[in-house]
């Protein structure tokens, strides 16, 4: 893991990781955000907080996952639609079966070379193949798993799937708010961020008690805070 510079900048570290965690952590547009600084009295405009988004939300993500335990061997696919400049695009996306992000790819397709695609990234970043695979039906899937000679059991039931289903929801959320994304490649840096942020502080909040669920809440702001420390 690698400490973060904050130097030549006007504002506190302390300022802009808040502003980052603000706007990665909830479905905020940088003008909200610019808006909560406000209130505590700091004069930032939506356009500085912005770029400190791009420039600092990448390595702080990186710092996330490098602090991630390892996931577990149940993988979760999923595609689903969203449009970028009036043109169709797919989001295809793995979690596994406690609701982690994987990984995630934008392709303009639909087919196997694209579900190839996605799994030769999961398989190397991962550095282990999956015990067991869940998918919808589509047939792109099978193909890619027999190319790679996986030998994971491979269950396509759109029902068992819903994990992947539900985990769509926050990406869709915040396209909405961002009023769709602007390109294939800002959609993928500001998932990238957003998907190392969403795994830090996701918790099945409804199976726990509010002891334990405060001290998972503390050890993931713990977690940020190790992950954007600066030099």
């Amino acid at each position: 893991m690698k400490k973060i510079s904050y130097q030549r900048h006007r504002f506190s570290p302390h300022i802009i990781q808040h502003a980052v965690w603000l706007y990665a952590r909830f479905t905020l547009s940088y003008r909200d955000v610019e808006d909560l600084l406000a209130e505590r009295g700091l004069d930032i405009s939506y356009e500085t907080v912005r770029q400190w988004f791009l420039k600092f939300g990448e390595p702080i993500a990186r710092n996330l996952r490098s602090i991630r335990p390892t996931p577990n061997d149940i993988w979760h696919l999923d595609e689903m639609v969203i449009v970028i400049r009036g043109k169709r695009y797919w989001l295809w996306r793995a979690v596994d079966s406690e609701g982690e992000v994987l990984d995630f790819l934008v392709q303009s397709k639909r087919n196997t070379k694209s579900a190839l695609k996605l799994m030769r990234k999961l398989l190397k970043k991962r550095g282990f193949a999956p015990t067991q695979i869940v998918t919808d039906k589509l047939k792109s899937y099978h193909k890619a798993f027999r190319t790679l000679g996986l030998t994971a059991e491979h269950i396509d039931n759109k029902r068992l799937n819903n994990r992947a289903k539900n985990s769509h929801l926050p990406v869709r959320r915040r396209e909405r708010k961002m009023q769709k994304f602007k390109s294939p490649g800002s959609a993928e840096r500001f998932l990238n961020i957003h998907s190392a942020t969403y795994n830090t502080f996701y918790v099945q909040r409804h199976l726990l008690n509010r002891i334990h669920f405060k001290q998972i809440r503390n050890e993931a702001f713990d977690v940020w805070a190790t992950a954007s420390t600066a030099t």
